[in-house]
Formats: structure tokens, C-alpha cells, sequence
């Protein structure tokens, strides 16, 4: 039986995540019976907190520290309910590169997008706004419109596993209201990247953390430069014209409140 055990990252003795620094679960083999030898096992960084947590003052063996390690990973495992976000919360979406927005009304299907980090804004603990640029479709501002249901969520692709998922009520905020200039003024510096349709804004009354063990690992490449030359492209008169024809209603018909013009 061995254990082969992963760093943190740099700033890990930084953070009051429990997570920070633990070893792939994949890198753990399991073992019934107490090893023979009582090896340290020291490459296995556990902040503070977790160290407290799961009473870990000394690891004096490679079993000892798959016991330990185990119950944590249970911990880890269990669905975790807030009601506001936390710093750690913060950090963890701040580190993402993609996250997923899903929506619906009663009758309607279900409507599910990727969208980029960059996109997002975190207001203040229960309130987050995104910039949605044109697309094919345009279902989440229908869904608010009629609907009002959001979901957001985050997946960590590299590092510690796990799954954010942020609860609430959505609305659409059109780029012909002053309410619209206003956010961009204050949280994009001023700057309305060409196409964008709408803020999305997220009020959430409930935050809940997964696991995350099924998510696979990927690396991040960078971003696609296929929608800045798409905008790019079609220009202003453009995008407005492909707006009526394809942003005005849902797939199932439901108007999305999207303007060609300001009033």
C-alpha cells in the first residue's frame, strides 16, 4: 500500500478552507489492514482549520493518514447549505474560468449555458450580475421575464473537487435602460463589450456546495476568440439585425423582452 500525496497551491497556508491543499482522492489507495511500517508521511499540506476539524495535532503513519483522510473526504461529500456567500465562496468562483447558467418556466424546456468567468460580477453576498452577449438564442431573458427562477453554477475543472450552486430569483436588465449603464459604469469600467444584450442579475436566498467528484479534470486554455471576431464582424447594424431575427422569442415562443432601440 502506498500513498502518493500533492502540494497545495501557494497561497494554501493562506486560506481557512478545510480543502486547501488535500491530495487527489485518486492519488489514495485503500487499505484494511494497518501498514507494517510507520512511515511520516509529510508532503501532505491540511491548513489550519482542517487540522482542527478532524483533530489532526499529529500524523504518525501513512494509515493513520488515510483514515483521516477518508472522514474527510466524508465531510467533504456532504451537501453544504448558506445562506449568503462566504469568503471562501468568493475565492472559489474567483478562481473558476467558466460557469453555468440554467432557467426555465413551468411549460417551457429547460435552457442550460456556459458562460466566462470575465462575464461576472459579484454584487454582495446574496446578489451577482453577468453581461450576456448575443447568442442564437436568448432563453434565459425569456424565462425571467415569465419566470423568474436562476440557477447558477460552479465546478472546480482543476484542484480540490467541487460544485457551487447559487439559488434565486433572476431579472433581465435590457442595454436601452439607464440602470444598465449604470452597472456597466460601475463594475466593467465603463466598458460595453460589443453584442452585449443584457445584464443578468441574481438575486440568491441559498448557496449550496457539492462534492464535485464526478467532474473531470481539464486544463484551461485560454479563451476563444471565435465571438469577439463573430461581433466583430457583423458590427453594430449587424448584430441588431440578427437580434430581430433570432433574439426577439424563446424556442418555445416566449417574448424575451429584448429591444432593437432605445425608447
Amino acid at each position: 500500500m502506498s500513498v502518493t500525496t500533492t502540494s497545495g497551491p501557494p497561497d494554501c497556508d493562506d486560506r481557512s478552507d478545510h480543502l486547501c491543499g488535500i491530495p487527489d482522492l485518486a492519488a489514495v489507495q485503500s487499505c484494511d489492514e494497518p501498514p507494517q511500517t510507520n512511515n511520516r508521511v509529510s508532503a501532505c499540506r491540511i491548513s489550519k482549520s482542517g487540522i482542527s476539524k478532524l483533530g489532526l495535532t499529529s500524523i504518525s503513519s501513512r494509515y493513520d493518514l488515510i483514515k483521516r483522510y477518508t472522514k474527510l473526504m466524508e465531510l467533504i461529500a456532504m451537501a453544504k447549505q448558506f445562506k449568503a456567500l462566504s469568503s471562501d465562496h468568493r475565492d472559489f468562483i474567483q478562481r473558476q474560468h467558466i460557469f453555468f447558467v440554467s432557467s426555465a418556466t413551468a411549460d417551457s424546456r429547460v435552457n442550460i449555458s456556459p458562460r466566462e468567468i470575465s462575464a461576472l460580477r459579484i454584487l454582495d453576498d446574496h446578489s451577482v450580475i453577468y453581461l450576456d452577449r448575443t447568442g442564437s438564442g436568448n432563453e434565459t431573458a425569456a424565462h425571467m421575464l415569465a419566470d423568474g427562477r436562476l440557477t447558477i453554477m460552479f465546478c472546480a475543472f482543476s484542484g480540490t473537487p467541487q460544485i457551487m450552486r447559487l439559488y434565486g430569483t433572476g431579472t433581465s436588465v435590457g442595454w436601452e435602460k439607464a440602470e444598465f449603464e449604470d452597472l456597466i459604469a460601475q463594475y466593467y469600467g465603463g466598458v460595453t463589450p460589443l453584442g452585449t444584450r443584457q445584464i443578468m442579475r441574481l438575486k440568491f436566498d441559498l448557496v449550496q456546495t457539492s462534492c464535485g467528484y464526478g467532474v473531470p479534470l481539464f486544463d484551461y486554455n485560454g479563451e476563444r476568440a471565435a465571438i469577439e471576431n463573430w461581433h466583430d464582424n457583423k458590427g453594430p447594424e449587424g448584430i441588431k439585425s440578427y437580434w430581430e431575427q433570432k433574439n426577439l422569442s424563446s424556442i418555445d415562443d416566449l417574448p424575451t423582452g429584448l429591444k432593437l432601440n432605445k425608447e
